[in-house]
């Protein structure tokens, strides 16, 4: 652990202004950090196979992460507060560099149960995605068009760190993706409030492997999504309530094919 008090010392760069300059690597300045805030987040971080750069924080949650991988640079909650560029109540940050991502045939190989998404573009939601997945054993994620990073710094946080473990990849051309699943024996089931489509319960999906399609937040998937699956599948609802939050209808629709 290496003591710092001057907010201005370029070894803090990592974590320098994150109110203003996140570290996503598609905005000006942005490095392609992973961020990881607060010892529950920064543990799941250090088990990860993403490479640690450094630590920031006050001492005794630093002290709280045992031996560690890296440098620790501790200073007080002021001093981290000028850095970061507002005040953090969880004490502790690490940043790391991103790891390779597996290819989509080598996922669709070893996996049971995966979630696909297209244009789910809100951090929160794919944060809360990402840890339904962990928690009801998906085993990854392909990302489609549309979609945000999931490793931006509210993601990573809202998953609380369950980001960092799921593996996940990209499908950037969706019939190909699509195709790659069904060559690995995968149904693919699209998630929609469609009327017509079929319910949950009674598709007979679990114990298979199974792919679910989910949408953006307000339109859900597109047409198109739609027309590729092998089935359109819905979750009954109360009448007067047409759709659920992205991320509380996949935890639903886990739950069921598992």
């Amino acid at each position: 652990m290496i003591e710092i008090d001057d907010p201005a010392d370029p070894r803090l760069d990592d974590f320098r202004d994150l109110s203003t300059a996140d570290r996503r690597p598609d905005r000006p300045g942005g490095r392609g950090l992973v961020i990881a805030e607060g010892v529950v987040v920064v543990e799941r971080l250090l088990a990860s196979p993403y490479p640690v750069r450094a630590l920031l924080g006050v001492r005794r949650r630093v002290e709280a992460l045992g031996d560690l991988p890296a440098p620790a640079y501790v200073t007080s909650a002021e001093v981290m507060a000028e850095v970061v560029g507002f005040h953090l109540n969880r004490g502790v940050l690490a940043a790391a560099d991103r790891a390779p991502r597996p290819a989509l045939a080598d996922l669709a190989a070893t996996a049971t149960r995966l979630a696909v998404l297209e244009g789910v573009g809100d951090h929160e939601n794919l944060g809360s995605l990402f840890r339904n997945a962990a928690a009801l054993g998906v085993d990854g994620v392909v990302l489609g068009p549309g979609c945000s990073d999931p490793l931006y710094r509210r993601s990573v946080r809202v998953s609380m760190g369950h980001v960092l473990r799921v593996p996940f990849t990209h499908a950037h051309d969706f019939a190909d993706g699509l195709d790659t699943l069904r060559d690995n024996g995968f149904t693919v089931a699209a998630l929609t409030p469609r009327a017509d489509a079929v319910s949950l319960a009674d598709a007979g999906l679990r114990g298979r492997r199974v792919a679910v399609m989910l949408g953006s937040e307000g339109p859900g998937l597109t047409d198109e999504a739609i027309a590729a699956a092998d089935v359109a599948v819905r979750i009954p609802m109360a009448d007067g309530v047409d759709s659920l939050n992205v991320a509380t209808a996949g935890a639903i629709a886990f739950y069921a094919i598992a």
